[in-house]
C-alpha cells in the first residue's frame, strides 16, 4: 500500500477509485479527486503547502509535486497527465494540459487547457502557458498553436489509457 502520512495535522484526502501503486508518497495537505492514478516512486509532498488534484489525473512514475511554504500551491484540474520524472512545484496545471516525461514547471507558472509541455521542458517561475499551446525547450518557449480539438483528443486519449492501465493493477 502506498505510503500516506499525516503532517502537521493535515491527513491527505484520496478520491473513489483511485489507484496508488505501493511505493507512491503522498504527505499531509494533499486533496485528490475521483478515478486518479498515482505511480510507482511519485512523491506528492503537501508538508508546507496545499496540492489539489482533480478528476482522473494520472502522477507517473518518479513524478514530484512540491511547494513553497507560505508561498505557493499546487493546483491540478482533471484529465491531466504528469509525465514521468516530472517535477512540479507550485504550479497550476489546467484541465486536459499534458506534461511530458523529464519537465519541470516552477513556482507560480500556469499551464493553460489542453496545453503540452514538452518532455524536458523547463518551464520558468510565473510562466503563463496558453491553452492549446505546445512548449519546449530550456527554458520552454511556445513552439506553436495546436487546434483545440485534436489538443483534447490527444490528451484525453493518454488520460484514458492510463485510467485502464490502473485498472490492471486493481
Amino acid at each position: 500500500m502506498a505510503l500516506i502520512k499525516e503532517v502537521r495535522g493535515f491527513t491527505p484526502q484520496i478520491g473513489e477509485d483511485c489507484y496508488l501503486a505501493e511505493n507512491a508518497t503522498i504527505v499531509g495537505d494533499v486533496v485528490m479527486g475521483n478515478g486518479c492514478s498515482i505511480w510507482f516512486n511519485a512523491v506528492l509532498r503537501g508538508d508546507v503547502n496545499s496540492i489539489r488534484i482533480g478528476n482522473h489525473v494520472n502522477i507517473q512514475d518518479g513524478a514530484v509535486l512540491h511547494t513553497l511554504y507560505q508561498k505557493s500551491t499546487i493546483e491540478i484540474g482533471d484529465y491531466v497527465s504528469v509525465g514521468h520524472n516530472v517535477t512540479i512545484h507550485g504550479a497550476t496545471i489546467k484541465d486536459y494540459a499534458l506534461i511530458g516525461m523529464g519537465a519541470t514547471v516552477l513556482d507560480g507558472a500556469v499551464v493553460g487547457e489542453g496545453a503540452i509541455v514538452a518532455a524536458g521542458a523547463l518551464v520558468l517561475s510565473n510562466t503563463i502557458i496558453e491553452p492549446n499551446t505546445i512548449w519546449a525547450g530550456v527554458p520552454a518557449k511556445m513552439v506553436k498553436k495546436v487546434d483545440p480539438q485534436q489538443s483534447q483528443e490527444i490528451n484525453q486519449r493518454i488520460a484514458h489509457n492510463y485510467a485502464m492501465y490502473a485498472s490492471w493493477y486493481k
